[in-house]
């Protein structure tokens, strides 16, 4: 039997495809993702296959775990680079970092040292634990600004902590300038089911500047195609996000 009562799928205008990707883990055997500068090059083809063309990778920073510097980061980058040159792949690849909030990264706020960022705006890509709110969020979203930083939280839809009372915080957040980037796997339900509602809920409050592939690995590709297919992948091209734009610089 054929249903009169299908679902009806809202058809988005003015969409524009996804050209620059700011939350990668492509750096070869530099933190928990590509283990090799073969994976790092098989994915950055599938991503061209996307229609990517700038790739931002953002390997983490974390003070006693990934002792990561701009000097490690930038060799990893030069090698990735050299690579797809030599293979003649037509994509720009840049490198930022994905900082945790902890000690280390008050530290170098304090001391007011060099942040790896991205854009001519200087966004600054951080973020926390996944369980536990940091008592020092505000102070360093604050001095974060005062630097001329941009503070942009990564996946703010996956932490634990923000899942109860998440509308409130995150809109709280939001409205003392923190920008905030979706990972695109979260619509899918990769992640969890409340990461799927609290990514929807962003995008349906129209709260979202970025969507990240947050990609580690070739585990993450199969969902990120299939995340690409839903209705609000779709309605967040239609809004203003800011991916595109730091293809211009």
């Amino acid at each position: 039997m054929i249903s009169f009562f299908r679902r009806k799928t809202k058809i988005y205008d003015k969409i524009l495809p996804l050209t620059v990707d700011m939350h990668s883990h492509l750096l070869p055997s530099i933190d928990d993702g590509c283990k090799s500068l073969d994976e790092s090059m098989e994915i950055i083809k599938q991503l061209i296959g996307l229609g990517y063309k700038k790739l931002i990778c953002t390997p983490h920073i974390m003070g006693d775990f990934y002792r990561n510097t701009p000097e490690i980061i930038i060799e990893k980058l030069d090698q990735l680079n050299d690579k797809i040159k030599q293979v003649g792949l037509d994509i720009e690849v840049e490198a930022a970092a994905e900082y945790y909030l902890d000690e280390s990264f008050m530290k170098r706020i304090n001391k007011a040292e060099k942040l790896l960022c991205f854009g001519k705006e200087k966004y600054v890509l951080f973020e926390t634990s996944y369980m536990n709110a940091s008592p020092h969020l505000e102070n360093v979203i604050f001095m974060l600004q005062s630097l001329g930083y941009k503070p942009v939280l990564a996946h703010p839809e996956r932490y634990v902590y923000l899942f109860e009372n998440y509308n409130e915080q995150l809109v709280d957040l939001h409205s003392k300038g923190v920008l905030f980037q979706v990972n695109i796997n979260s619509l899918s339900g990769y992640y969890s089911r409340p990461a799927k509602k609290i990514a929807e809920y962003l995008i349906d409050q129209e709260l979202v500047s970025f969507l990240g592939t947050d990609i580690h690995g070739k585990r993450h590709f199969e969902s990120l195609l299939q995340s690409r297919e839903t209705n609000h992948y779709k309605k967040a091209l239609a809004q203003p996000l800011l991916n595109n734009k730091l293809l211009e610089i």
